[in-house]
Order: structure tokens, then sequence, then C-alpha cells
């Protein structure tokens, strides 16, 4: 056996090279740019922020000195050799890939006599509900591959939701909503929301929000029982109901084409925007909150810029369910077809980059992608099913927000915190950053002299042309009638004339009491 051997010795990385390199990594994690303060003339307050500028410095630098050794993984996409186009590439193709564990990651579940089915991830993306129309819910280690809990309600479910976490549940029945624990076990009846049409949970307030068949939108807090809000929308029945995740702001579609979004403490909507000439049949936003996409039923799909408020793209296609991936992919579904939109590119121009006909023409009713995986599960009339997309979950979890592989322990302590981090309802808007801020006070311009003049003049006409009712017995002499238009026209005066008086100062010729006397500060002779 011959072993060649290369003399050819690795050229070392120069030090320039690998401070670039971290320079480009601090860029990341620094927040945003640093304060000027050459302009600055206070040299205490220029000293603090130096000191708070070098902080923010030095924890950039670690965190992109750690960043090799936390975030391992890397996330990619499919991508087309020469002519090749990903939409053309099937499932099959794709698990026969991936390594085993991915490949298990790919199933379809069929319960023909339960459905349609409606589906719901925890944040973790480690354990899914799913609950049929015709009344069977279960609760799914998607991990283990394993169901936790089965149970069988007897009666129609429209909806269902995680609360806090995986160990309570909320879902929609034919009357009222429930709330049930992970063994089954109703635990609460909350017959003031109605006949829900579509439930939301909001987790940094703890805010269970839901719409009925009224169009009524409900907040009820889980934590204390209490009613936050109930707000009759006005717009008619809606099953069309999403939160952003940026600020709390429920988005609710309606049937004449508008999309309004509310707060708990408004009865009117913080925006009222006209999306569709028709009904708007699907909603979803984007997990940093700015970019929302809808569709209609005069078969187009629009992405909406929140900020302005302003279409950036439209998508021709009818869609009856929407929903963005961790990593900005859109998943649209209509009939047994589903299309995966990619922004490849990051110029938020979406473009196909997968698609998946469901067997056998089921019908979708929810398409939904799981957190921190490659993963989108699609409810049917016949089931469920989870199909691999490339690039759609976050590589990287943070145990401090969601950890998949958290224990009971942990869990418990999350709870906690969470409950402590909790956010009163007041602190839902549309632009979160203003919570804090102070709005700087302004300074009232003094009105001039011809102002003050032509206001005064104003209000003595007003006052002359006061229309006196007439009254019997003599009390409508002329006389009389001059001398209360006299007192109008002084009474208008009044204010004026108060308002630009000067005090009286106090002259050092002022005779004081003789026995006050002794308390004047005598002034030194000169």
């Amino acid at each position: 056996m011959v072993v060649k051997v290369d003399n050819t010795e690795s050229i070392p990385a120069t030090d320039e090279v690998i401070s670039e390199e971290m320079d480009m990594k601090k860029k990341k994690y620094l927040r945003g740019e640093g304060a000027n303060l050459k302009d600055l003339k206070d040299k205490k307050l220029k000293g603090q922020l130096a000191v708070q500028e070098e902080l923010f410095g030095k924890s950039a630098a670690a965190a992109a000195k750690a960043e090799k050794w936390l975030m391992p993984s890397e996330g990619g996409y499919l991508e087309g050799d020469g002519i090749e186009k990903t939409w053309r590439i099937k499932q099959d193709a794709i698990a026969s890939e991936v390594d085993i564990l991915s490949s298990r990651k790919q199933f379809d579940i069929v319960l023909p006599d339960f459905g349609p089915y409606t589906l719901e991830f925890t944040p973790s993306g480690r354990y899914m509900a799913a609950a049929g129309r015709k009344g069977h819910i279960a609760i799914v280690d998607m991990k283990n591959m394993s169901a936790i809990k089965e149970l069988q309600v007897r009666e129609t479910v429209r909806d269902v939701v995680f609360l806090h976490n995986e160990l309570f549940f909320a879902a929609a029945q034919k009357k009222y909503p429930y709330i049930y624990n992970r063994e089954g076990t109703e635990l609460h009846c909350m017959k003031e929301h109605g006949a829900v049409l579509k439930l939301q949970f909001l987790r940094n307030h703890f805010l269970l929000a839901s719409i009925n068949k009224f169009g009524q939108l409900h907040y009820q807090d889980v934590t204390t029982g209490q009613m936050v809000a109930n707000v009759r929308t006005g717009l008619g029945r809606t099953d069309v109901m999403q939160v952003n995740p940026f600020n709390g702001v429920v988005a609710v579609g309606h049937s004449g084409g508008t999309v309004s979004m509310w707060k708990p403490t408004s009865a009117a909507p913080l925006v009222k925007m006209l999306c569709h000439p028709g009904p708007v049949t699907a909603l979803a936003f984007h997990p940093n909150g700015h970019l929302m996409a809808t569709a209609g039923m005069e078969r187009k799909i629009k992405i909406w810029d929140l900020r302005k408020f302003e279409v950036l793209q439209t998508l021709p296609g009818h869609c009856k369910s929407l929903d963005f991936s961790q990593k900005g992919l859109l998943a649209t579904a209509t009939g047994s077809f589903v299309q995966v939109y990619g922004d490849l590119s990051g110029s938020q121009n979406y473009s196909r980059y997968m698609t998946h006909s469901v067997a056998k023409g089921y019908q979708v009713k929810k398409v939904t992608f799981r957190p921190y995986e490659d993963v989108l599960g699609i409810g049917h009339s016949m089931g469920w099913s989870s199909i691999l997309i490339p690039g759609s979950g976050e590589p990287n979890f943070d145990s401090w927000v969601a950890n998949p592989f958290e224990t009971s322990k942990q869990r418990r302590e999350k709870e906690i915190r969470s409950l402590l981090d909790k956010l009163p309802p007041e602190t839902i808007m549309l632009d979160p950053t203003k919570i804090g801020s102070v709005r700087p006070e302004r300074k009232k311009e003094k009105p001039s002299k011809e102002d003050r003049e032509a206001e005064m003049e104003a209000a003595i006409e007003e006052a002359k042309n006061i229309h006196m009712k007439k009254k019997t017995k003599g009390r409508s002499k002329p006389s009389k009638i001059a001398k209360k238009k006299q007192e109008a026209v002084e009474k208008a005066k009044k204010p004026f004339l108060e308002q630009h008086t000067n005090k009286r100062k106090p002259t050092e010729e002022t005779q004081l009491p003789k026995s006050l006397e002794r308390f004047v500060r005598k002034k030194a002779a000169a």
C-alpha cells in the first residue's frame, strides 16, 4: 500500500482575516448603532453612556465567539440543478435521501370516521393536538410518536388550541368552549363565550381569545378567570382569526373583504383595512410581525407590509388555510393541494418552492408548520399528514424560549417565570416599542397681541348677536334688552382682561405693621 504524503504546509489565517470575521459576527448581536457621544455636553451622562456602549460591545463579542458552539446546526433549502424546479420534487424522493430519524417524521394517519381535522403545535414543537370535527381529540408526543391521550367528546369540535403549556388545552365545541387537562379531564366550561368558531391564545398575556357565530370577540384571562373584554365586531359571522406574535393584536377577517385588528382595551378596531373585494378566507402573520398574508374568494393571495399597510405582492390561487414557518416560508392549501412559497432571495418576493397533493383527494382543512422542525402538518377530511419541507424550521432552539427536550422540573420553573413576566392587557398595541417612552411636552406658543384682540372682538360680536327670547308683562323692553346685551359683552370681555392684567407687585414703599418690621431684611448702608 502506497501512502502519499502532502508536504504542503497549511497557511495559517492572519490576524486581520480573523478580526474581520469577528467584526462581521459582532454586527449581528449589536443593538443597532452606538450613541453619538461627541455632541453631549453633560460629562456625567457621557461617561455613563460610554460604559454602557462598552458593555454592549463585550456581550456582542462573547456571543460571536460562542456562536459556533451554541448554534451548530445550519438551515438549508432545496436547490435545483440547472433547469430543475424544486416544486417538482416529490416527498418520496426527499424521504429516500434524508436520515432515518427525519424520514420517520413523514407519515399519514387515516381516521375517516372523525374528520376533518384541525391541528395545533406547542411553541417548542414537542406536542401536537389534533381535533376532529366529529368529536375526536388526541394529544400526541411528536418526539416519541406516541399518543398521550385520546378522548371522544361526542359533539362537534370546531377548533383546538394549547394554553401556556401542553398540560392544558381549550376546545371550541358545539355550544361552548371547554378547557381540558392533558389527562382528558374537563376543567372549565366557558358559557360566556357562546358558540365559538375560532380560538387563539396570547401566551405573553395569558389571554384566551375567541370569536363566536354572532361576531363577538371575547378575551378571558386564564390565570384569574376574569372576562377582560367582550367586543361586538359588527361585521358578521367569521371563522378567520389570527394573533400577531409581534404585538399581540388579534386580526379578524370578514365576509366584506375587510380585516380588522383589535385589542382588549378598545371597543373600536385599531385598524380596519379593505384587503379583498370578496370574503376573506384565510389569514396568517409572519413571525417578525411585519408581514401579513390574506386570501380571498376572488382567488388571490396578498402579502401586506403592516408598517405601511401596503400590498407587497399578489399571488394567484384560492386558499382555505395559510401559515408562515419560522424561517418565513408560506404554506397555502386548497382542496387536496398544498403549495409552499418561499422568499429565498430575501427581497420579499415569494415564489413557488414546493408542492404536495394529499392522497385520494382528501380535502385539506388546516396547514401548520411544526416549530424547530422542517415539517408541515396537514389536517384533512380523512385524518392528518406530516410532510418534509426543508428549510422551514429554525435549526437552533433557545432553551429559555422553547425547549423541545425540557423536563417536568424545567416546565414548572418556566411556568412560574412566565406568570411573573405576564403582561397586562393594556400593553397590547400596534407598536409595542412605544411602551415606556415619554412623550415630550409641547411648548404652547404665546398668541400675539393681534390674535388676542381678534379673539376678543369675535367673542364680543357673538355676545351682541345673542337672540333674546320675547317675554310678556313688560320684560322685553328695549332698555332691558340693551342692558342684558351689555352684560353679555362685559362677561365675554372679562376672561381676556383677567388673562393679561399684570399682578401688582409690592413696592419698597409698602408700609408693614410695626409687629412685622423687625423681620424685614435691612439693606447695608451705602
